[in-house]
């Protein structure tokens, strides 16, 4: 039984609200439905409007859809994810790019100097990271609107999916992502989730 909740004062409808964030799951299978490029580019075209600092959008995917490609992942993974990864109808490499300052004049038209602003490179490092972290926020919520289920990892080697696939250097890798859709496989019962008051507070004076 569903527990009581106070009136609902969102704008999204209840539906919508299920499925981004009530009803959906973390997913360590899926079905063979293929994930199309058209779905892959309408995910982005709705998450490209979440807000970042300076509007820099660090955030870059690198999708491996091929067997080969994966093949070149599969190493790296801990033992736990290689069988849900070699499954999964498309894998996200998500990475940030320690370059995006590039972009600024383009993107942040209205401040000029704010491509020299971050020309220290451990400055830009650490922006990049935290925006293209806040990117994936909005991506993994991106795929549920698209009625597709992901699957986030951390378990791999960084430094050796970095080597493999980002050799250049100017990309830091963040997370894996597996998406698709939903396999049979029953979840495990949601865990607790903290409530309001032990995560918001209000300062009063």
């Amino acid at each position: 039984m569903t527990a009581p909740t106070a009136p609902d004062l969102l704008a999204l409808d209840r539906a919508a609200q299920d499925l981004l964030f009530r009803a959906a799951r973390t997913a360590n299978t899926f079905t063979d439905e293929p994930v199309t490029d058209a779905q892959v580019a309408a995910i982005h075209d709705l998450i490209r409007y979440g807000p970042t600092a300076y509007n820099g959008q660090p955030l870059r995917v690198l999708l491996l859809r091929s067997l080969d490609s994966r093949a070149r992942l599969l190493p790296h993974l801990s033992s736990g994810n290689r069988a849900a990864t070699a499954a999964a109808p498309l894998t996200a490499i998500l990475a940030a790019d320690v370059e995006f300052h590039r972009r600024l004049p383009e993107l942040y038209p209205h401040r000029p100097q704010a491509r020299e602003w971050l020309a220290d490179r451990a400055a830009r490092v650490e922006q990049a990271r935290f925006n293209a972290t806040l990117q994936i926020g909005y991506l993994i919520v991106g795929v549920r609107a698209a009625g597709l289920a992901a699957g986030p990892m951390a378990g791999f080697d960084v430094a050796g999916v970095q080597r493999e696939f980002f050799p250049d250097g100017r990309h830091e890798v963040l997370l894996l992502l597996n998406l698709g859709h939903p396999g049979p496989a029953t979840p495990r019962e949601r865990l607790p989730r903290l409530d309001t008051g032990e995560v918001i507070r209000t300062l009063d004076d």
